[in-house]
């Protein structure tokens, strides 16, 4: 009976991406299963003369309610593969059941597989990369009965710089940021100041929605300097109006790496933002996978306390009202 609810399943979601397809937006993921049960798709999607190739994680395990979504952005010369290798999502949703999309940006957009972050077409909602990624995360929440209220979006380094944009842009969308080893939205609009943000750090511009974020950065960065961190974070607790510097702790992760946490609440009292600093790290994702690249094993587990936060963060009614 379950293989046949399977089959069943994945025929109605081809159905309804080639319904898409047929309208010029999508094409329907083509799924593999593992030994699992759990599915891995690749899919090609198209919006506003744009396209875009990715992956979805479908894990077999289904808590009997609509699932999370997460959307994950690789770091420049990665790809999909490789950043879900890192980073260990996929052992995360098949632990929790939540989706996990990754977008792979192409040669032809960027040389180096960059998000084009530091590019004013490309910072605005409804325009650009930020238009097709929030495009392609509203079919794949269609396509697969996602939890609207559970969305959030992760990123390392420009893909950490393209999440931001899209908390930033689309709060009625994402419910939570995660951000590791990148830019703060608006520190750059062209290659010549995003160059001087990644040497020296700048601060971003632009108004902010109350968007929860949580973000890691080394301080021994020598790609993206440690200072955009702290610029990060400064610009989410600007969203929270009346936040307030809660706690501080200093400890080790299990392999041996020290870090110093910062929690941020807001003026209600809830946590709001999360600034996790991690002592002699690079660029790299923390706790990582070696398999995969511009990963640091030493920890600590980024993927973790990244869901973690996420979960403890549903979208409220006040990130809605902002895009209204």
């Amino acid at each position: 009976m379950n293989s046949f609810l399977d089959r069943l399943a994945r025929a109605a979601r081809r159905l309804a991406g080639t319904a898409l397809r047929g309208m010029g937006l999508a094409q329907a993921p083509e799924t593999a299963g593992g030994p699992t049960g759990d599915e891995w798709a690749d899919g090609l999607f198209a919006h506003q003369h744009r396209s875009v190739a990715y992956k979805l994680f479908v894990p077999r395990k289904n808590t009997g309610r609509r699932r999370p979504l997460v959307l994950m952005l690789h770091g420049c010369s990665q790809n999909p593969e490789d950043f879900a290798t890192g980073t260990q999502m996929n052992r995360l949703a098949q632990a929790h059941g939540f989706l996990v999309l990754y977008p792979a940006q192409t040669r032809h957009a960027n040389a180096h597989r960059c998000w084009n972050w530091f590019k004013a077409q490309h910072q605005q909602r409804d325009r650009g990369e930020p238009a097709v990624l929030a495009a392609l995360t509203q079919f794949v929440m269609s396509v697969y009965d996602v939890d609207p209220a559970r969305v959030y979006v992760a990123g390392l380094s420009a893909g950490g710089a393209m999440a931001d944009i899209l908390g930033r842009a689309y709060p009625d969308l994402f419910a939570a940021v995660g951000i590791h080893s990148g830019v703060s939205a608006g520190a750059a609009t062209d290659l010549g100041s995003a160059l001087s943000a990644m040497k020296s750090g700048r601060p971003g511009t632009g108004e902010r929605p109350p968007m929860p974020t949580i973000v890691f950065h080394g301080d021994a960065d020598s790609t993206v300097h440690p200072r955009n961190g702290e610029h990060v974070v400064a610009a989410a607790l600007a969203g929270h109006r009346g936040a307030s510097h809660t706690a501080e702790s200093r400890t080790q992760s299990l392999n041996g790496r020290s870090v110093t946490r910062r929690t941020y609440a807001d003026a209600y009292g809830r946590d709001a933002v999360e600034y996790w600093l991690l002592h002699d790290g690079g660029h790299a994702w923390a706790g990582g996978n070696p398999e995969g690249s511009f990963t640091d094993p030493s920890g600590p587990d980024a993927s973790a306390e990244m869901l973690r936060f996420f979960l403890a963060h549903p979208r409220t009614d006040r990130q809605t009202a902002f895009a209204a």
